[in-house]
């Protein structure tokens, strides 16, 4: 019997490092004809129609109830978590009963699903991408109850050893080492030309434009550069109207507009040029559509064979960034033959060494504000050193360190290399036995609690009113001096209410819990708490306290909203 996957990530279609990842690895999977696979795809409504459009079963991650949405998209955090998925993976794990949840996302996006009823009654793998020294505490705190974790990059491995999480293992990202490679000479030479292009010597970045991507620094150390080779241009492929304000920094760092190249891709037509930036909603000289022609973004931007042909016009690719789980772009550049450029930090000191065809970028450590991670910034006098040794080094030199850096990532990012060493580990991931209940037990709250007078406030959704409800526990506990406060919310807003020194104990909401008889017990019916309090009920739908005649009229909103 096959093993069934549910694999949850950006959806394969998605222009990000998840989705290219989701792409490759969910067809090698496919066509292996060993699994059912199932695509759990974030941010996109479940049973929507362009989830059909694959060869595998595919689900959306968010809720089909456009009123839910609205609702949830008042609050930024509870619209992310709905994004991953937060409303609708308990569906999903009841409606496909998969062998393996692979959750392959940052850690935050499977926040809460460790508590969930589910979690290790199946096999549940997580392969995230960590990118900062030190390790995000959540992400450490969760090695505990992760049986399968994986890490994209070597330095978090070695970090989390450090810590004493010895199972956290590496595995890369996976790369189709098919469609990218070096055109030979000739192909070039007319690839260029078209883009009008012929003698300039051209510096590569293919990113996203966030503000974890040295585009500063690149451009300062382009300038630096360009006193070495006058006819050098650098192409920044990316998106200029998110991150960084490229065109400011053009100017504050007084390089001619013309010696930055960036690629307009047209929605119409699908073809694209590559040119230097005049603004956005250009005309398409191609096909002749209107205001149609723009710099790429995660949605609509080139495929890869066209990404591929970019990479060609290339002389050089250097990627400078602050950090990262895992570059994507850097290994497709290496695949072309180009030598790379990369920042030595994070998961840079994977691809920058003699044997991965890269020349390593020094840089300076800086601290995030907040989080204190550890952050690089890149010297521009490393970069323009390194452009100065490249550029001077022999013919013969460059293409021996071209050929290696391909060969480096069909040796250990490959489809085929990767793929091959995921199905090993779900292959030897035991059967599961379903017969145990999905569905929440009543009886088992009573573990959750301890000893001694226990109050229950329930306000289980909407950001605003648990924030609301924060502000009124110290009072309640002032007037409830003996009682043991528990909060119970959806699992989204838990951030909001935990750190709250007069609550005991934090809980994850339940329909079931929403009856005032099975909390404080009627009729011979067990006694959990001694009062629960249900503003959101009390204010919106019916009078809903009974209380044991302990009430001392902290949450007796309807009479105060009505006098």
């Amino acid at each position: 019997m096959k093993k069934k996957i549910l694999y949850h990530s950006n959806a394969s279609k998605a222009l990000t490092g998840f989705g290219k990842n989701a792409k490759n690895i969910l067809k090698y999977l496919h066509k292996t004809g060993k699994y059912e696979v199932i695509e759990f795809a974030n941010s996109t409504i479940w049973g929507a129609s362009e989830t059909a459009l694959r060869p595998w079963k595919c689900q959306g991650s968010l809720p089909n109830n456009r009123s839910l949405l609205q609702s949830i998209n008042k609050d930024a955090k509870a619209g992310r978590a709905a994004g991953y998925g937060a409303y609708t993976i308990d569906n999903a794990i009841a409606e496909y009963k998969p062998d393996v949840y692979l959750a392959v996302e940052d850690i935050w996006g499977i926040a809460g699903y460790r508590e969930r009823k589910w979690w290790n009654k199946l096999n549940c793998m997580a392969w995230t991408t960590l990118d900062s020294l030190p390790i995000l505490p959540e992400a450490v705190d969760a090695a505990k109850d992760i049986k399968h974790y994986y890490v994209w990059s070597s330095f978090a491995e070695k970090e989390m050893a450090r810590l004493g999480h010895d199972h956290v293992k590496t595995l890369h990202g996976a790369i189709d080492t098919s469609t990218f490679f070096r055109f030979d000479d000739e192909t070039r030479r007319t690839s260029r030309k078209f883009h009008n292009l012929n003698d300039e010597f051209i510096i590569g970045f293919v990113f996203r434009n966030q503000l974890r991507k040295s585009v500063p620094n690149i451009l300062e150390g382009f300038k630096i550069f360009k006193k070495t080779c006058p006819n050098a241009k650098l192409l920044l492929h990316t998106n200029w109207h998110e991150g960084w304000d490229i065109e400011r920094l053009i100017k504050e760092k007084d390089l001619n507009n013309s010696d930055i190249l960036t690629t307009y891709y047209c929605k119409s037509c699908g073809n694209y040029i590559v040119k230097p930036f005049s603004g956005k909603d250009q005309d398409c000289g191609l096909c002749g559509s209107e205001k149609t022609l723009n710099t790429v973004n995660i949605k609509d931007g080139v495929d890869d064979q066209q990404l591929n042909e970019i990479y060609n016009l290339m002389d050089v690719y250097c990627h400078p960034f602050t950090s990262g789980g895992m570059e994507i772009p850097i290994f497709e550049a290496k695949l072309t033959g180009l030598v790379t450029l990369v920042t030595n930090y994070s998961c840079g000191e994977d691809s920058c060494t003699p044997e991965s065809g890269g020349l390593p970028l020094d840089w300076a450590e800086y601290r995030e504000p907040g989080t204190q991670f550890i952050k690089a910034s890149t010297y521009p006098s490393s970069i323009a050193k390194q452009l100065k040794k490249f550029y001077e080094m022999k013919p013969n030199k460059v293409a021996e360190m071209g050929n290696k850096a391909r060969q480096f990532v069909i040796d250990n990012y490959s489809v085929e290399v990767i793929g091959k060493k995921l199905c090993d580990i779900i292959d030897n991931m035991p059967e599961v036995d379903y017969s145990f209940s999905l569905e929440e037990d009543k009886n088992n709250l009573g573990d959750l609690l301890d000893d001694g007078k226990k109050i229950a406030i329930l306000m289980p959704e909407v950001a605003d009113d648990v924030l609301w409800l924060n502000s009124l526990i110290e009072n309640t506990k002032k007037l409830y001096k003996d009682f043991d406060i528990y909060v119970f919310c959806g699992l989204q807003f838990l951030d909001y209410i935990e750190d709250n020194p007069y609550v005991h104990k934090v809980l994850e909401y339940k329909q079931q819990y929403e009856s005032p008889h099975f909390l404080e017990g009627k009729s011979g019916m067990k006694k959990y708490f001694d009062i629960c309090f249900m503003p959101h009920l009390l204010t919106q739908r019916f009078n809903s306290y009974h209380h044991n005649c302990l009430d001392k009229n902290t949450f007796n909103l309807y009479k105060d909203l009505n006098t």
